[in-house]
Order: C-alpha cells, then sequence, then structure tokens
C-alpha cells in the first residue's frame, strides 16, 4: 500500500514561480484562510476578547537589500481578521521593488517619501499622503524617487478573501535586485515604524 503523506507535513517548495528564493514568505507555508469552528457565542466572544492594537514596532523587517516588509494583519498572525491583509513596506532612495501582479486590487498610503509606478505600462506618480490604487489583475512595479529619503506605505488588500475564492493566480514577472544600490550596502529600513 502506498504511503499517505500530509500536505501540511510536505515542504512547500519554492513558492509562486520563483526560480531563485529571495524572501522567507515565498517558501513556508503560510495560513492564508483559517477554519471557523465552534459555536457562533464561542466564536463572537473570542474576537471580544482579542488585542485590537498591532504594535509594528515590535516586528522585524523582512527581505532586503533594498526594500523591506512587515506583514501585520492577515490570517496567519492574527485571529480578527480574515478576509484582509496589511503590510508596511519601505524602499530605500532610489530603490524599487519586485515587477509583478495578482488577482486582488490593492491600496497603497504613502507614509513618507515619494515615487512612482508603473501599472501595465502606464507610470503614476505619488508623495505622502496619497493613497495610491492598484486595480485587480494589474502588472506593476514600485519606485522610490528620492536619493535620499525612505519610500514608505501601508499596504491594504483583500488577498485572503480572493484566495478563498480560488482567484490564485500572482506572478512575479522580474525580482527585486539581489544587491544593493551603489552607497547603500549599509542601509537599514527605518527604525520608527
Amino acid at each position: 500500500m502506498a504511503e499517505v503523506t500530509s500536505a501540511v507535513e510536505e515542504s512547500p517548495g519554492p513558492g509562486h514561480n520563483k526560480k531563485e528564493v529571495v524572501w522567507d514568505r515565498w517558501t513556508k507555508k503560510r495560513t492564508f484562510v483559517r477554519a471557523l469552528e465552534g459555536t457562533y457565542g464561542e466564536m463572537q466572544q473570542g474576537l471580544y476578547e482579542k488585542e485590537r492594537v498591532i504594535s509594528t514596532a515590535d516586528m522585524k523587517w523582512k527581505g532586503g537589500p533594498q526594500a523591506f516588509g512587515k506583514h501585520v494583519i492577515n490570517p496567519q498572525n492574527t485571529e480578527i481578521a480574515q478576509s484582509i491583509e496589511t503590510h508596511l513596506h519601505v524602499y530605500a532612495p532610489g530603490s524599487y521593488a519586485q515587477n509583478h501582479g495578482h488577482m486582488n486590487s490593492a491600496a497603497f498610503y504613502v507614509l513618507r517619501g515619494e515615487g512612482h509606478d508603473i501599472h501595465d505600462g502606464e507610470r503614476i506618480e505619488y508623495e505622502a499622503g496619497d493613497i495610491l490604487m492598484v486595480e485587480n489583475g494589474c502588472v506593476h512595479q514600485h519606485f522610490n524617487h528620492s536619493k535620499d529619503e525612505d519610500l514608505v506605505v501601508v499596504v491594504m488588500k483583500a488577498k485572503p478573501l480572493f484566495l478563498f475564492m480560488h482567484m490564485v493566480f500572482q506572478k512575479t514577472v522580474k525580482l527585486p535586485p539581489s544587491e544593493a544600490l551603489p552607497g547603500l550596502e549599509d542601509y537599514a529600513p527605518p527604525s520608527d515604524y
């Protein structure tokens, strides 16, 4: 009889469609949607007992060498939110992120700095205080204009809900740089977020 191996025990492999692993979240098992079990009363009471404030100061930046993130709210990290994902991203001066696309839309609130995105070939400028919308299915890339200042954004999206509906397509067109820009070899993300 053939041995049956649980999907939970298997290695998740390289993740997405990457040949080069850049961030650990591309390879480790993730919880996209949690089971909702128990009675409604138990579930409701459990939500009332959860913390409502999440301190990002306690979280470590992940990524690099020029783009870093803190994945703050998602089904894996908090039991309060099941259908939204929120994370912070910082881009070093003059740097940029991977060129990628995904089914879910996203709202980027720019906390600090200025930059531009390329959305399906169209350039879109923004600065601190702006909200940038990335529409469903858009291939896009984020760029920091400044040679001196970080670009810091909060990203909010309904990615877990899209994954639950089997709208799972996500692809990286071009990976982010694996080497720091000249002069930024010792770059570290800001400590005040």
